[in-house]
C-alpha cells in the first residue's frame, strides 16, 4: 500500500467529477466526491428533475444502482488520476447482490452514497454500499466490479 496524505473534504469537493469518471453527461450520476480513503469513499448527489433516472418525481432504483457503481468508479478514478497519476479506467459491473431499496429519494433531495471495499484482487473489487437520504437508508447493495484501462 502506498503512503500518502488523505485528501480533505474541501479538496475533494473542488474536483470536477468528470475528471475521475469515464462517464460523461447526461450519464453522470454523482455530484461530488466528499470522502476518500483506500477502503471507503463517499459521494453526494443532488437529485435533479432532469436526471435521466428520475421517474414520477423520484430517483429510480436503476439510478441508485448506477450511483453506487459511479461512486466506486470515482474512488478508483481519484486514486489512479491524483495518486498514481495514471489514466481513468472503465469499470464493468460483474455482479450485484442483496440490492435492497427502502425508498426512492425525491427530486430536490441530496443523497449520500458510501462504498466500503471488502476485497480487491486481480482487477476485481467487491464492495458494500449504502445510499442515505435525510439520515435514512434509501438503498443498500453488494457490488462486484472489474476495471480496465481506457485506450
Amino acid at each position: 500500500m502506498m503512503d500518502f496524505e488523505l485528501p480533505t473534504e474541501e479538496y475533494l469537493r473542488s474536483i470536477d467529477v468528470h475528471l475521475v469518471l469515464p462517464q460523461q453527461d447526461p450519464f453522470v450520476m454523482i455530484g461530488v466526491l466528499t470522502h476518500f480513503e483506500m477502503m471507503t469513499s463517499t459521494t453526494e448527489t443532488l437529485i435533479r428533475e432532469d436526471n435521466i433516472f428520475v421517474d414520477k418525481g423520484c430517483f429510480s432504483a436503476a439510478g441508485m444502482m448506477e450511483n453506487i457503481a459511479q461512486t466506486c468508479a470515482a474512488r478508483i478514478g481519484f486514486y489512479n488520476k491524483f495518486i498514481l497519476h495514471k489514466e481513468v479506467q472503465v469499470g464493468f459491473i460483474g455482479a450485484i447482490r442483496d440490492f435492497t431499496v427502502n425508498f426512492l429519494p425525491p427530486v430536490g433531495k441530496m443523497i449520500r452514497t458510501t462504498v466500503d471495499i471488502e476485497e480487491e484482487i486481480f482487477g476485481m473489487t467487491l464492495a458494500t454500499a449504502r445510499i442515505e437520504c435525510d439520515g435514512e437508508i434509501a438503498a443498500t447493495a453488494q457490488i462486484k466490479l472489474s476495471v480496465r484501462n481506457i485506450g
